[in-house]
């Protein structure tokens, strides 16, 4: 029977054995890895007849294991728990040992560096028998013993790992006879292979870093080779492509139109007033102009603010009729008594109040200094 066993035992060590070659993790590590141990092994009896307990203590083990996840494993093995003589209370000498297949599952948790902790949990496929000596009776039994471990395992390579480990074996017992009933208490170390390698990348080499002379001829802060206006002025600031940036520039020019009292219409000398505002919108091609309107502060305000609508818009149409100013550069709006140039109701206030002015903005003509 333990011939079988034993059989067993190797043949499982030769498939994964055979098939480690061709199944590789990420990391190049195949999942497959053989290992063996030594130790100690101290039965404990049950029975209370068993006295004058000598130990041959020694015990070993062979395994195959598979790493399912990066924590987790299944081990498969054979174990040789060792064996006991002892003397029972009719002076018989007796011996017993059990060996057999195992199966176990194995966890392991980092610590620290390359140290981690292992716990691991399986059973057994025991077989108990002794060696008939001294003129005992023989008697022999097998089962299942259900065990559990602690551990404390180091990598010494990637492949290699040491471990010692504690397990705690029940239930040994002889059924068959009634003549037996152990726990086990083993203390050992083991020596695991994992095979394939780790592949390490090529070191990479530092960055060539190439000199980058960066010129600007003008010193506008912009390098030349994006610099779309060279030799721009230094004391002017530039956009992001070198070129000055101008500014709107808005000009108030006072035109002095007159108005009858209660009137919106231009009389004929104020038509030189607005003749000269044309000539210099067209001198400006790109400037554009609001006509303000004014009102006296005599009558109505809300009345005034209308009529001074009407005065800033008969002389925007002047501009665009009698001087062909075009419509998109001129708007005109009212202000009624709301900016008096001088206070109250005087007739020299109500003429210097009735009046027009033109803001003027001219577009891109004044360079903005830095």
């Amino acid at each position: 029977m333990m011939n079988r066993m034993l059989s067993v035992a190797l043949l499982s060590a030769l498939i994964p054995a055979s098939l480690a070659a061709n199944a590789k993790d990420d990391d190049g590590l195949s999942p497959w890895y053989i290992g063996a141990g030594v130790g100690v092994n101290d039965y404990e009896y049950n029975f209370p007849d068993k006295i004058n307990q000598e130990d041959d203590p020694y015990a070993w083990e062979a395994f195959v294991g598979y790493q399912m996840s990066e924590h987790y494993a299944f081990e498969v093995g054979y174990r040789n728990l060792g064996r006991a003589t002892w003397v029972d209370w009719s002076n018989n000498q007796n011996d017993a040992g059990a060996r057999g297949l195992s199966l176990s599952l194995v966890g392991t948790i980092p610590i620290y560096g390359d140290f981690h902790a292992i716990a691991e949990a399986g059973a057994m496929h025991y077989t108990l028998k002794n060696n008939r000596n001294w003129g005992a009776n023989q008697y022999s039994d097998s089962g299942w013993s259900p065990y559990a471990g602690l551990g404390l395992g180091y990598y010494i390579t990637d492949n290699i790992q040491l471990a010692a480990k504690y397990r705690r074996y029940g239930n040994l017992e002889d059924d068959r006879y009634n003549t037996l009933d152990m726990d086990s208490n083993y203390w050992g170390a083991t020596i695991a292979y994992r095979f394939g390698s780790t592949s390490k990348p090529a070191p990479t080499p530092p960055p060539v870093v190439e000199e980058v002379v960066i010129t600007d001829a003008d010193q506008d802060g912009v390098p030349d080779r994006v610099d779309q206006c060279p030799d721009t002025p230094a004391e002017y600031m530039v956009d992001s492509n070198g070129c000055t940036v101008f500014e709107e520039t808005v000009q108030n020019l006072h035109i002095d139109a007159k108005f009858a009292n209660n009137s919106a219409d231009l009389d004929k000398s104020s038509m030189d007033e607005v003749a000269m505002l044309a000539e210099f919108m067209k001198q400006n091609p790109k400037s554009t102009v609001l006509i303000k309107g004014f009102a006296s502060n005599t009558g109505n305000p809300d009345y005034n603010m209308k009529l001074s609508q009407r005065r800033a818009e008969s002389v925007a149409r002047a501009l665009e009729t009698e001087f062909g100013i075009e419509a998109s550069r001129i708007s005109a709006r009212g202000y009624g008594i709301t900016q008096p140039l001088i206070p109250g109701t005087s007739k020299e206030a109500n003429e210097a109040n009735r009046r027009i002015e033109a803001d003027v903005t001219v577009v891109d003509m004044v360079p903005t200094s830095r």
